[in-house]
């Protein structure tokens, strides 16, 4: 059942002043520095346009990767392409909460849109903490004086405890945006009717989420399988005692993910018949693929799932009444490396049973193979499958506290 809390439609947006949380964290080209995808901004367009009609005066607070990666920078380009999205004015300030983006703010006339700058180039904002002390961080304390309401539309970020995602709303009267809103009820209404078996096919880059999520669908007893993919895989063949070859062992040690290979060790001792393991895998050598077993691995870099591999996931994938992927099965965008990707979205669409598509990555591939067998192809990766195997979500948490302490209709 979906929690309690506010939507736009509960409150008298004319003249005020809203703080919308979104995330258009968008993919950059390395080279150029250039936005290639839109498609997180265009989500968030619907959202901010309708503020504007209603006559709030919007000022948007949102993230660009995060320090470290060669895509953090600045949003000044994300403000141009919303600008062209909304065929509207979108202001820009190179600021967060200093004094240009509080005068910026406080200038701001019935309909105006302003974007503040990257919120990940202020230092607590990285930090996870309880939103009790993200509450009384130098952003909110500064910004939430200056705002009537704070509204969150970044459901893809839901699952963080960061000051800008959930300080807010301790702060003011909250609400979830559009596609906060649409998340939310229908994720919560899969979870509520879950047919089994039930199975989840988590990979991709981000492994601290998978295996987070693959802990609580484990305890909790609602998966019936676990299919790991990408570099989720490669962490459990090494901690279930697989050679992976120093190539492939240095590309997790290099991201501190070693603590991730212990903990799948022994997630593997007490769920091996759940946990599903590649029997091969594809590599890369001289831009082309070639298949090993696991266990006649060359020291060459891992870049999909074997042929073997993809034909058994996509038996018990189809065989499955309730399927929640993310992630994508390997290094999808470089030529001869997308099968295994394709062949278990094309199991997923091709599934009787009900399917969500985390965002990301895997959601970008769906869209582009056109396929239209999936029940619902989410905006957050992270978000929607920590919602689906019963993890909380800082953020919702908040929205429904925000709501629960008002139960008049503002």
């Amino acid at each position: 059942m979906a929690p309690d809390f506010y939507t736009i439609d509960d409150f008298d947006l004319e003249g005020k002043t809203v703080l919308l949380r979104v995330d258009i964290n968008s993919p950059v080209d390395p080279v150029t520095g250039l936005l290639l995808d839109d498609t997180r901004i265009r989500l968030h367009a619907e959202t901010i346009e309708e503020l504007a009609e209603k006559g709030a005066k919007t000022v948007l607070l949102a993230h660009q990767s995060r320090p470290g990666k060669n895509d953090f920078t600045t949003l000044q380009q994300h403000a141009e392409t919303l600008s062209n999205l909304l065929d509207r004015p979108v202001g820009y300030v190179d600021d967060i909460f200093g004094s240009n983006a509080r005068e910026t703010i406080n200038a701001l006339k019935k309909g105006e849109i302003l974007l503040l700058e990257n919120v990940r180039f202020y230092s607590e904002e990285i930090l996870q903490r309880e939103p009790p002390q993200q509450a009384e961080t130098h952003m909110v304390r500064q910004l939430s004086p200056l705002a009537d309401i704070f509204i969150n539309d970044a459901f893809a970020a839901a699952h963080r405890s960061q000051p800008s995602m959930v300080g807010f709303a301790l702060k003011m009267p909250s609400a979830a945006g559009r596609v906060m809103e649409r998340e939310l009820k229908s994720l919560y209404s899969a979870v509520s009717n879950v047919k089994r078996p039930c199975v989840y096919v988590l990979g991709g880059v981000k492994v601290d989420d998978s295996i987070m999520v693959m802990e609580n669908a484990l305890k909790s007893g609602s998966a019936d399988y676990i299919l790991t993919t990408g570099l989720v895989a490669n962490i459990f063949l090494w901690g279930g005692g697989v050679n992976i070859r120093n190539y492939n062992r240095k590309f997790i040690e290099d991201r501190d993910y070693c603590e991730y290979v212990k903990k799948a060790k022994k997630l593997c001792k007490k769920f091996n018949d759940q946990i599903m393991v590649p029997t091969d895998l594809a590599v890369c050598k001289d831009d082309k693929r070639l298949e090993y077993p696991v266990n006649k691995l060359p020291n060459l870099p891992i870049y999909d799932l074997g042929t073997e591999t993809t034909t058994e996931y996509a038996r018990i994938i189809r065989k499955s009444r309730t399927i929640f992927a993310n992630g994508p099965a390997g290094v999808f965008e470089k030529e001869g490396f997308s099968q295994g990707t394709e062949d278990i979205l094309n199991a997923i669409s091709s599934s009787p049973g009900f399917s969500i598509i985390g965002g990301g990555h895997l959601a970008a591939a769906a869209n582009k193979m056109g396929l239209t067998g999936i029940s619902h192809i989410s905006s957050g990766g992270g978000a929607s499958i920590n919602l689906i195997a019963g993890a909380r979500l800082p953020a919702v948490e908040v929205l429904r506290e925000s709501a629960s302490r008002s139960k008049v209709k503002l």
